[in-house]
This record gives structure tokens, C-alpha cells and sequence, in this order.
């Protein structure tokens, strides 16, 4: 589950400001440079296993997603070692990102071709907060190999429109910006809306008209927001699909986003594999503990395929 995704989610809907909050310094930065404390568990086999064993059964799947924290730093480090660890033994990786929206694809494309600066795509593309260095790292990685890189998620103004309007308002747009949504976007109240609609609460506070809302507009509320979440989720599903129908055989899409779009195999990673039929999707879900001696795999077998557990940095 993304740390406080409800206000994320809020954020999203009302184009309120994107802010993720700044990681915690860890009390030794030597120790932190010189190892990165995690435990893996394999939750088919029942038992903890370690990093290199993981990315070895991985680099058998046609798409892996990797569910983070958008906040641990020692997450983004690990999804780095996983496309590192990736491309050493296999050829042909596709990098996605939630971080960003489709129509950010030509610019990025640009700077993976060398035809822009890094500045010049920047400052154009909406990069997330702390891209620097939570992201770039793997989008360096990937332009070194000369892997493609898709900006996935749908544009935020799009989704903060469903959010407000509801999915007919996808209607309404022109040709152009329609692209830029999946074609086709189904919103079932289903677990996944049940776990939203916990997250969420009754959305009191949230949006126009906050705590004084009548408990029917709140529902309604509640229901667009959460399409505007489906919108997101097919929007990333479809590109996923589209990015395997367009690579060569045998490619493998690494997908990274928040947990809670792929964690228990709903969200995105549902979206996706009903797009996919036959092919091999595994999820990696990022979880950071206080303690790694009592992290419990077994209780959270459920999330993924595996469950990578960080430790949080030190307050």
C-alpha cells in the first residue's frame, strides 16, 4: 500500500500539488553506502530465499512488477539492482514507470535518442519529486543499454477530470487527448475496490465540500475517484500490453509503480494480464519494516510473488 496513499489519491483528483515525503537521513551514511539491509521471501515456496535467487526465477516472466513505497529509499536502490540484475542475464528489457504519463513518451524518447538534453526533457515531462534519485538511476540504466523506457500512466490532468466528472467525461475529449487514456476502461466493485474503498475511508475532508458532504455525496465522491484509479490502472495495463505487442520476442516488461497497483495481483497488474493472455506475470512487492529479524513472509504470502521487506531508515 503507498504511504498515505489516500492523500496521494486526493491530490491526484483535485490537482492538488504532488509532494512525496522526503526519506528520512539514515544515522551513518557509510553504512547505508555500503549495504542495503533487506530480506526476500518467496511466497509460492513458503520460505525466505535471497536477492540474486529472486531476479534468477524473474528473468523467466514476460512482465515483473515491482510495487514500492514511493518514499524508502532503500526500495529504489533495490529496483535498480533488479534491472541491473535483469539485463545481466537477459536481453531485450522494456523499462515502465508510473513516474510518467503517456504524454511524456515523445519527449523521452527524444532524450533516450540524444536528440534532447536531460534539462530540455525535464523540464517538459513532469518528473516526480526526488527523481534524481529515486528514478533516474534506471532510466540511466536503461538509456545505456538502449532498452526503451515507456512513460505509462495516464496525463494526471485526464485523471483528475474522471475524478471530478466521472468515466463519461471521457467522452468529451478531443481525439488527441483521448490517446493519451486507454480504450477501453471497466470499473468493478470488486476486492480491489474494496480494499480502495478502505484505504480512502468515507472521504470526509476530501475535496469541496470536506466534512459537511451528505453521506450520498460522499459515495459518489468516493465512486469517481476511484474511476479515476481504474482509469489509471488500464491506462497502465494497456501500455504494458502495447509495449510487448511492439518489442522483439521474448522481451520483458520491468514495471514500476506503487504497491498498491499491483500488490495481491489486482490493479494494474490485473489490467495487464487480462491484456496478456499466456504470459507470464510475476509481482514484486517492497515492503519497509522496523525490524527485519521479525519480518513475517508468511502473513503477507498473499501480496506477490515475492515480498522484498527494507529496513526504514533510522529517525
Amino acid at each position: 500500500m503507498l504511504t498515505n496513499l489516500s492523500a496521494l489519491l486526493v491530490a491526484v483528483a483535485f490537482q492538488q500539488p504532488l509532494t512525496v515525503p522526503a526519506p528520512v537521513k539514515p544515522a551513518v551514511d557509510s553504512v547505508q553506502a555500503s549495504y542495503v539491509p533487506h530480506r526476500v521471501y518467496d511466497t509460492r515456496n513458503k520460505r525466505f530465499t535471497d536477492f540474486e535467487s529472486m531476479v534468477a526465477d524473474l528473468m523467466y516472466a514476460d512482465v515483473v512488477f515491482l510495487g514500492e513505497q514511493h518514499d524508502d529509499p532503500i526500495t529504489h536502490r533495490l529496483e535498480a539492482a533488479t534491472l541491473e540484475g535483469l539485463t545481466r542475464r537477459r536481453g531485450n528489457i522494456v523499462l515502465a514507470l508510473e513516474m510518467f504519463e503517456r504524454d511524456a513518451q515523445r519527449p523521452l524518447d527524444a532524450y533516450l535518442a540524444g536528440t534532447l538534453t536531460e534539462k530540455e526533457f525535464l523540464s517538459v515531462s513532469r518528473p516526480w519529486p526526488r527523481y534524481d534519485t529515486d528514478y533516474r538511476p534506471m532510466v540511466e540504466f536503461a538509456r545505456l543499454y538502449k532498452w526503451p523506457v515507456i512513460a505509462g500512466n495516464v496525463p494526471r490532468r485526464d485523471a483528475s477530470a474522471v475524478a471530478r466528472a466521472g468515466l463519461a467525461v471521457l467522452d468529451t475529449m478531443n481525439a488527441a487527448e483521448r490517446t493519451y487514456v486507454a480504450q477501453n476502461n471497466n470499473c468493478p466493485h470488486d476486492g480491489y475496490f474494496d480494499r480502495f474503498s478502505a484505504t480512502m475511508g468515507d472521504m470526509s475532508g476530501h475535496g469541496p465540500g470536506g466534512p459537511q458532504l451528505s453521506d450520498s455525496a460522499k459515495k459518489a465522491m468516493l465512486q469517481r475517484v476511484y474511476e479515476a484509479q481504474c482509469v489509471k490502472d488500464e491506462t497502465m495495463g494497456e501500455s504494458i500490453a502495447r509495449a510487448i505487442a511492439a518489442a522483439p520476442p521474448r522481451a520483458l516488461v520491468l514495471h514500476v509503480n506503487g504497491s498498491f497497483h499491483s500488490d495481491y495481483r489486482m490493479g494494474t497488474a490485473e489490467r495487464a494480464k487480462q491484456r496478456l493472455k499466456g504470459k507470464v506475470v510475476q509481482v514484486v512487492s517492497f515492503i519497509p519494516v522496523d525490524d527485519l529479524d521479525k519480518a513475517d513472509g508468511r502473513s503477507e504470502r498473499s501480496i506477490g510473488d515475492y515480498i522484498v521487506f527494507t529496513l526504514k531508515p533510522a529517525k
